[in-house]
This record gives C-alpha cells, structure tokens and sequence, in this order.
C-alpha cells in the first residue's frame, strides 16, 4: 500500500500521523510510505529521521495526497484538505464525525473511506487509539487547572497541595472515566484532597 502522511495544518496541531518507528515498520511488512517535508517538526522528528527510516519526503501537501492510497493523519481534515482527497482514498485519523456535520458531508461527497481512530474498539469493548488521548487530556486538566489558580493568570493564589499550616486545596473531578480518573491520580499526586462523582 502506499502510505501519505502530511503535515497537519489545523491550528495549534503540532503532532504527526507517523513517526519514523511507525515508518520503518510499515516499510518493513513492504509498504510505501511518503511524508511531506517538515511533517513531523513539532515533534522532533525531521525529514533526515524519515528518510532513514524508508519514508521518501514530498515538498507539498497535494503531491502527498495524490501519490497515497492511505492517508495517516491525527486530526479530522479540515476545509481546505476536502477537496485534496480522492475517491476510495482510506483515511486514517481521528474524526469525530457526530460534532462536525460539514465534515461528514465532505467525505461523503469525496467518496472517501474513513477509518476513525476513535471508533477502533478491542474485543473487549474498549478504545485502545482513544484511551492514550483521554489520559493525556485529563493529566494536563489538572496541570492548566493548577497553573490558572496562580495570582500570574489572575487566580486564588491557591497551591493544591498546600503548605504546612494551609490545607491543600479541594479538586472535585466529575466523571470517573479515563479523562477523570487521570485528572484525579495528577491532583491527589500534587496533594490536593480530590473528590470524584459519578454515575453508578
């Protein structure tokens, strides 16, 4: 097959589809795999890193899209990536169709095939492509939370774990599942006495 991973160009998105590990892999079972240069840059992996792993690097995000069959990407395609993606080209990524009806309709429109990262699901029922996202998620919850509550941002000068004689702060987290519990083991791990609700 031959694999396309190009850079990500929705704002603030500084990861990358594949890492050069992720290549080399690929490389090894006989795929194909082009990364448009400077791909992977916000992430310390540079197109010398690609290369040596078996990937050849393409100048432009159009080249990547239309030598690929498959496209690895982390975000959903945004507005101006739509009319890039060929018919039956597989895409690779996390979608989130249910909150994006403009998004849905374009793949539809593009005819393409949407494989979403976070529908993949284990035999046991759970979301091995997801899970790691949400974990990252509610361990920096907590960090920007705490860093919010500094006098700097404007905040209650609070320290969630205290100081001798000052009790440490009170975190309730609502919602046990990945992103809360994450979010609870970093607020408990800075000494903040920490609550959790949720459904039964």
């Amino acid at each position: 097959m031959i694999i396309g991973v190009p850079k990500e160009i929705k704002p603030a998105e500084n990861r990358v589809g594949m890492t050069p590990a992720g290549v080399l892999e690929c490389v090894k079972v006989g795929h194909t795999v082009y990364v448009q240069a400077t791909a992977g840059e916000g992430t310390d992996f540079y197109d010398d890193d690609y290369v040596k792993a078996g990937a050849t690097i393409l100048p432009t995000i159009e080249e990547v899209y239309a030598i690929a069959e498959m496209i690895v990407k982390v975000k959903e395609p945004i507005e101006q990536e739509y009319k890039l993606i060929k018919e039956n080209q597989l895409l690779f990524t996390y979608f989130h169709f249910a909150s994006c009806e403009p998004l849905t309709k374009a793949m539809i429109n593009q005819k393409a095939i949407c494989l979403s990262y976070e529908t993949v699901e284990t035999a046991d029922k759970k979301l091995p492509l997801l899970i790691p996202m949400s974990e990252v998620a509610g361990r920096m919850a907590t960090q920007e939370g705490a860093k919010y509550l500094e006098r700097t941002y404007k905040g209650r000068g609070l320290l969630l774990g205290g100081v001798p004689g000052v009790r440490p702060a009170k975190v309730l987290v609502i919602g046990g599942g990945v992103v809360g519990t994450q979010a609870a083991k970093i607020a408990a791990g800075m000494g903040a006495d920490v609550t959790i609700m949720d459904k039964t």
